[in-house]
């Protein structure tokens, strides 16, 4: 059973750089979101579709190589976003009314993933495991405010999601940070063993 254990937390940790993909890969799309002009939503909304599909792919892929507690929040968050994703792909003119609440509620998603991960990180003893914890809430209240009414405070939505998609790619860096010191962690442990 200890065994067991040991390979459990050695494959959850050994694909570290899949979430740093996914970050850049988020921050790189906010950043953009945030430089394009309003004229060109309709291009903007199969930008967002592209990402949406390209994060679900390496999502699924996060986890099928790690079957750790909740490798099925990583599923299902892939395979939401690779839907998510053709959908928009193919029908753009419906994507635009209705981008503000994909991004929501994948928002949604990444922070309720971002939640569970932060709890795991304190079982682990990661010490600083509520950073983690705090921008995985704040995403959550972000997520609700975009559903709650897409425009608040009379921003536009392409600024919001912009923001939504740079918070989540920092925090998707942030957490392979936390993966990585996870890892070198488990080869000390696995050396003195």
């Amino acid at each position: 059973m200890g065994n067991t254990i040991y390979k459990t937390i050695e494959n959850a940790i050994k694909h570290w750089y899949l979430p740093l993909i996914v970050g850049v890969l988020l921050i790189v799309l906010g950043i953009w979101t945030l430089t394009t002009p309003l004229e060109s939503y309709i291009m903007l909304s199969i930008v967002f579709a592209v990402g949406f599909f390209l994060s679900g792919i390496f999502e699924m892929i996060f986890a099928f190589s790690n079957k750790h507690k909740s490798w099925g929040w990583s599923f299902a968050l892939g395979l939401l976003s690779i839907i998510i994703g053709l959908l928009m792909i193919l029908n753009p003119a419906i994507s635009m009314a209705t981008l503000p609440f994909y991004v929501g509620f994948m928002l949604l998603f990444y922070s309720i993933l971002g939640i569970s991960s932060a709890y795991e990180m304190r079982q682990y003893g990661i010490m600083d495991w509520g950073w983690l914890m705090l921008v995985a809430v704040l995403a959550l209240i972000f997520s609700f405010m975009m559903l709650w009414n897409p425009l608040f405070a009379g921003v536009s939505i392409v600024v919001w999601t912009g923001i939504a998609f740079i918070v989540t790619g920092f925090y998707m860096i942030y957490f392979s940070t936390r993966l990585i010191k996870l890892n070198n962690l488990w080869k000390k442990m696995k050396n003195e063993l």
